[in-house]
């Protein structure tokens, strides 16, 4: 190993595919005297697996802070160490925060070594036009903050992204779909990098039904990606907004205006029904 010592190297690990660890990981790892992991047990065998025989150290949410003061001691001592989460990329919805600021504050290096994020990774294959995104992660699990953290989102003007268990993914695309607007598109990818790895672009509103059509659909952790609402919203309900004031000037009954404005401009169905009933009555 060629990288000046001491330091704390936060090793990206893969989250799936084996082949996605890079060299410059390897030889950290296998170099190192100590690692720390989020889930001893868990990264154990995929360390020997990589030939890394530094010692393990158990670095996770609940005894962070404790940790963090072991690692600072090793650090002093003149001894590297590397810090890997469960997979992909430490303190990114995982541990590993509070350590890097500990060992930052005591004077060490930190050096992050690129490596699998399963956001980004899944990002990449979204095909959105945006060109900025939000990685929020895991969603409150309660329902009504849910809804609230989502409602702060309406309109930030950029892609989300975030990441979902099995058991509520089903839950989460309802209210995705409630609160953003079903007409977003949304990208599920669901096992990155794994064998039975999947991903399907759909809009908000019909991702609930997709799930459904496959229980295996609904299986393994899931990134969501989401789509902004469109930057040239004003232009499109001016346009929408136009085509319904002619369709109702010809006569038309609100419901068969709106259904046409529909057709014509893509806009949402309930919406424009409900600035027809607005116009007519005007």
């Amino acid at each position: 190993m060629t990288e000046e010592l001491p330091a704390l190297y936060l090793a990206a690990t893969p989250i799936g595919n084996l082949g996605d660890i890079t060299q410059r990981t390897l030889d950290i790892l296998r170099a190192v005297p100590w690692i720390a992991a989020e889930d001893t047990r868990h990264s154990a065998p995929l360390l020997a697996r990589f030939g890394a025989k530094g010692k393990l150290i158990a670095c996770h949410q609940h005894n962070e802070e404790a940790a963090a003061a072991h690692l600072i001691a090793r650090l002093a001592a003149g001894e590297s160490v590397a810090y890997v989460s469960d997979a992909g990329t430490p303190a990114i919805s995982d541990p590993g925060a509070r350590l890097v600021a500990r060992v930052r504050d005591a004077g060490f290096r930190v050096v992050p070594l690129p490596g699998a994020c399963a956001a980004v990774t899944a990002f990449s294959a979204a095909g959105f036009a945006d060109e900025r995104f939000l990685f929020y992660g895991f969603l409150p699990a309660k329902a009504g903050q849910r809804d609230d953290a989502l409602r702060a989102l309406q309109s930030t003007p950029c892609a989300l992204i975030f990441y979902e268990a099995p058991h509520r993914i089903l839950d989460t695309v309802t209210a995705l779909a409630n609160v953003l607007g079903g007409e977003r598109e949304v990208l599920l990818a669901r096992e990155l990098t794994k064998l039975f790895e999947q991903l399907h672009v759909c809009r908000l509103d019909e991702a609930h039904a997709w799930l459904s059509a496959d229980a295996d659909r609904q299986r393994g952790e899931f990134v969501i990606a989401v789509a902004s609402a469109r930057a040239d919203t004003a232009a499109d309900d001016a346009e929408s907004e136009r085509v319904l004031s002619l369709l109702l000037a010809d006569g038309l009954p609100v419901k068969q205006a709106a259904k046409l404005a529909h057709a014509i401009t893509g806009a949402p169905r309930n919406a424009l029904y409900q600035r027809a009933l607005a116009l007519r009555q005007e």
